[in-house]
């Protein structure tokens, strides 16, 4: 028996729709990441001049210009931060705190910021600016 070429049957798999798929997630995913990466109080930081930090795990911890509080982008009350940053910077292998305050903060909430993160176990503690 002899089979002609034409009634042969499809074995390959036709990929192209597989890649136009993917191409189309990694342009999804490149559009949101930035918007995912913003922070939910809105802070504007203090212009500084100084050299860009590695990166390493730590805790942000922000202060808004109207005195609200947020450990890692989650709203807190100053009360609450006693218990919330202890286990946050547990959590990190750095131990490293990031202070975000607004430039219209005052100066005794920057100063509760570091001596609470202190307090709590931060090895290290990092004062976030925008480069000038």
């Amino acid at each position: 028996m002899h089979f002609n070429s034409e009634d042969d049957l499809v074995t390959g798999i036709n990929v192209t729709p597989l890649v136009d798929v993917c191409l189309v997630l990694v342009i999804i995913f490149m559009v949101t990441a930035p918007i995912l990466s913003q922070s939910t109080l809105a802070v504007i930081l203090p212009k500084a001049k100084t050299r860009e930090g590695e990166e390493k795990s730590s805790v942000t911890l922000t202060i808004t210009g109207d005195g609200r509080w947020a450990v890692n982008e989650t709203e807190y009350p100053l009360e609450k931060l006693k218990t919330v940053l202890p286990a946050k910077i547990s959590e990190t292998i750095d131990r490293l705190v990031i202070v975000r305050a607004d430039r219209e903060a005052r100066h005794a909430q920057l100063m509760t910021a570091m001596g609470l993160a202190k307090e709590s176990g931060a090895r290290a503690i990092t004062i976030a600016t925008e480069q000038k």
